[in-house]
């Protein structure tokens, strides 16, 4: 038997997951404390009977108090709830398909090298595309590099970077990210699920993302742009430490940082410049 229950919306109608409903007594005691699914829908455990105030928080959203009456076997609804966006939101990109900009995206990897510099790569190719949902929640996501691109600034290092000791890219010649969904976690940042495949090996990846906005470009296009980031574990993907040696990178940490610069033109294609 569930307690308080409720569905919650975005101004357009969507579900909105990762909702928390809070009920307090009247003294202002927590008595209960759920988190909407990916349906939007939320219900507690049973309640005591009585009057109480429910109140619904989410990332980017206004917050929504409610009175609430719990009837004697425990139980009470307060429907269907529309939470609006916190004031200030930024204007998101219209639905429909996107195109990564090569040109313009960047795919850097930091790596820390004795703990105390780094050391940076630059993956020069590209490309990819967001397909932006009614709701933008539902986004998806897909996105692939060039492994041989790989550019360190010097040559003899990139080679053997490439080679079977390390990425191989001749049997992995690409790395690949898909995605299909976002989760709010502010007013321009969410989060990113998705699979990384990287010398062979699948794995599941979150991108913090960051919004940056979209506008009109000189050449008759609109474009949007997009920081992403996250922490990769190197022993995740197979990368031997003993390669990582011999490629000329010794005491290099285990964890890797990757930041992606991203611009998208809105359409299925790149407009000709």
């Amino acid at each position: 038997m569930t307690g308080l229950s409720a569905r919650v919306r975005n101004a357009d109608g969507w579900p909105v997951p990762e909702v928390v409903l809070t009920v307090t007594d009247m003294s202002g005691r927590q008595i209960a404390r759920a988190v909407t699914d990916a349906t939007g829908a939320v219900a507690t455990e049973p309640l005591p009977p009585g009057i109480c105030t429910a109140v619904l928080t989410a990332a980017g959203y206004q917050p929504v108090a409610r009175t609430a009456q719990v009837s004697s076997a425990g139980t009470g609804s307060l429907g269907e709830i529309a939470l609006a966006p916190v004031a200030g939101a930024v204007t998101l990109p219209p639905p429909g398909p996107w195109t990564i900009d090569p040109v313009h995206s960047t795919v850097i990897a930091t790596a820390r090298h004795l703990g105390i510099a780094s050391i940076k790569a630059r993956f020069a190719e590209v490309s990819g595309r967001i397909d932006v949902g009614a709701s933008f929640e539902r986004t998806s996501g897909f996105a692939e590099i060039k492994a041989a691109s790989i550019d360190t600034g010097i040559s003899m290092r990139d080679n053997h970077l490439r080679s079977p000791e390390f990425l191989d890219v001749d049997a992995y010649p690409m790395i690949t990210f898909t995605s299909s969904g976002l989760r709010r976690t502010g007013g321009d940042t969410w989060l990113m699920p998705g699979e990384l495949t990287l010398h062979g090996q699948r794995r599941s990846v979150d991108l913090e993302v960051t919004y940056g906005g979209f506008g009109s470009d000189p050449w008759g296009g609109v474009r949007a742009a997009f920081h992403a980031e996250t922490l990769l574990h190197r022993n995740d993907f197979a990368i031997d430490y003993n390669a990582v040696v011999r490629a000329g990178v010794a005491a290099i940490g285990t964890t890797v940082k990757i930041d992606l610069d991203i611009e998208v033109v809105q359409g299925e294609q790149l407009p000709a410049m």
